[in-house]
């Protein structure tokens, strides 16, 4: 065979091979995925055939391994035997008469039962929420749990360190959760590490990373949820992360960028719905299965329901929360999220919404951390603003980190969760399902503290942005499919 028929030959078994293998993506990829997702792993495996199956492989699994499924799947029902009896009776889910519906499609993705009694503080101040935290861990009596995304010791989180420090001392049992991945790529890892240590708390690392002891997945499948619980009765959770406002990276605190958070004072039944939030990620970590206390009894009138949702469930339990709520709202629809790349039922949800004739707003921050979600999410402005979807840009210098939506006079939704694939699909996150108007009423004043402190886009303005800028948005929102 001559030189020439050799690289005949070599290139129809690479055309061949190149064929097989796509046949072979086509199949493996689309099953159970979403179409758009599944379209797009096929065009890079076909496009970058060698490399963009490596991806597929890396990358391309949405879910934890079945062993983490299953655990999930066990700890949801032994859960469930433990909190049915604080659950509120259908009755009392009547207005908005709709409710009763998404509480039950909650319940059956595996949340847990919607509880009555409870009271709820809003805590906007990026430190207002640090010294509601101290406050709280210096009443502890049995058992602190922390539970962050990101967790790390600073001049700005050295007074929940101390805290914690002193409720060690006190024999108080204090237990916390970080990500595991998040930790190396923040500052003071050691530090904060060793501290921990020194205090006496125990400390497992989230979702870790270590092939050689077994312990792999995916590895931009995190846990996102920001939880802390005292004595099962009182509870923290929202946006927040345990860091300084900069996040201490060189590069926020050059442009002078700081976060805009959001959190929630909870004492009542659903703090307990909280701690088993993080009762199921330390079972997961540790091993070991830790009791919940009985339910705290309180006077308050806000009913809650915690949604705990990621890539342990079958289910993308928030993105199903937040689509049934559009759907089911009747009058006005107000939502903030720093990083807003929906999939297609939320963005098709928002513009109907706005095609009912409902208000429908969105709270985005005017600039962006993330080049890629950044441009990703500008991406879904011209069809919202089509649609008569009001967008309000929150002003740099400031990020606003603000996870929440409300719904209507009496229902919210706030949380760890983004209104994007990634919080959707690949995060481990917790939300909260609110029912009560005062606490709605109050979400509605931070929303208008929101509107002063932003700027409205308007559709002529945003159509008349440079070319290179639609380039780059349209390009970021290619790869926003690829999960």
């Amino acid at each position: 065979m001559t030189p020439l028929e050799q690289g005949e030959t070599l290139a129809l078994v690479l055309v061949a091979a190149h064929v097989v293998l796509g046949f072979l993506a086509t199949v493996a990829v689309s099953t159970n995925r979403r179409p758009s997702a599944a379209i797009a792993w096929v065009l890079t495996i076909i496009f970058v055939p060698f490399l963009g199956a490596i991806a597929y492989l890396f990358v391309g699994s949405n879910r934890l391994p079945a062993s983490r499924r299953t655990q999930q799947r066990r700890m949801n029902e032994w859960f469930m035997t433990n909190t049915s009896a604080s659950a509120l009776p259908g009755d009392a889910l009547s207005d908005p008469e709709w409710l009763a519906s998404v509480v039950r499609m909650n319940r059956e993705l595996g949340a847990f039962p919607m509880v009555g009694g409870n009271d709820v503080d809003i805590l906007k101040g990026y430190t207002e929420s640090f010294d509601a935290m101290i406050s709280a861990i210096d009443a502890a009596s049995a058992r602190v749990h922390v539970e962050f995304y990101i967790l790390v010791l600073d001049s700005s989180t050295q007074g929940v360190f101390d805290a914690l420090a002193r409720a060690c001392a006190r024999g108080v049992t204090v237990r916390v959760l970080s990500d595991h991945l998040s930790g190396f790529l923040s500052p003071r890892r050691r530090e904060t590490e060793r501290a921990l240590a020194e205090m006496g708390a125990e400390w497992r690392a989230m979702l870790p990373l270590r092939p050689l002891r077994g312990q792999w997945q995916r590895p931009d499948l995190r846990n996102h949820r920001k939880i802390v619980v005292v004595d099962g009765l009182v509870a923290f959770t929202g946006s927040q992360n345990l860091i300084d406002a900069s996040y201490l990276k060189p590069k926020n605190i050059r442009r002078g960028l700081h976060w805009v958070e959001l959190m929630i004072r909870v004492v009542g039944p659903a703090s307990r719905e909280l701690d088993a939030v993080f009762l199921t990620d330390w079972h997961a970590e540790s091993g070991e299965l830790l009791e919940l206390v009985p339910a705290a009894v309180t006077g308050g009138h806000v009913a809650l329901q915690t949604v705990p949702s990621g890539p342990s469930f079958d289910n993308d339990n928030n993105l199903k929360l937040f689509a049934s709520l559009i759907h089911k709202a009747e009058r006005r629809i107000s939502i903030t999220s720093p990083y807003f790349v929906p999939d297609e039922s939320i963005q098709l949800a928002l513009v109907t919404a706005a095609a009912r004739g409902l208000s429908v707003e969105l709270f985005v921050s005017e600039i962006g951390d993330q080049k890629l979600v950044y441009h990703a999410q500008r991406s879904y402005y011209e069809s919202l603003l089509s649609a008569g979807v009001a967008i309000h840009l929150y002003r740099a210098p400031a990020v606003l980190h603000s996870k929440h939506f409300t719904v209507d006079d009496d229902v919210a939704v706030i949380g760890s969760s983004n209104m994007d694939i990634r919080s959707f699909s690949l995060n481990a996150e917790v939300s909260m399902l609110v029912h009560g108007r005062d606490v709605v009423e109050r979400l509605r004043r931070v929303e208008d503290r929101y509107r002063e402190n932003s700027i409205r886009l308007t559709l002529d303005e945003w159509s008349r942005r440079p070319r290179s800028e639609k380039v780059r948005d349209s390009l970021a929102r290619l790869t926003s499919s690829l999960q």
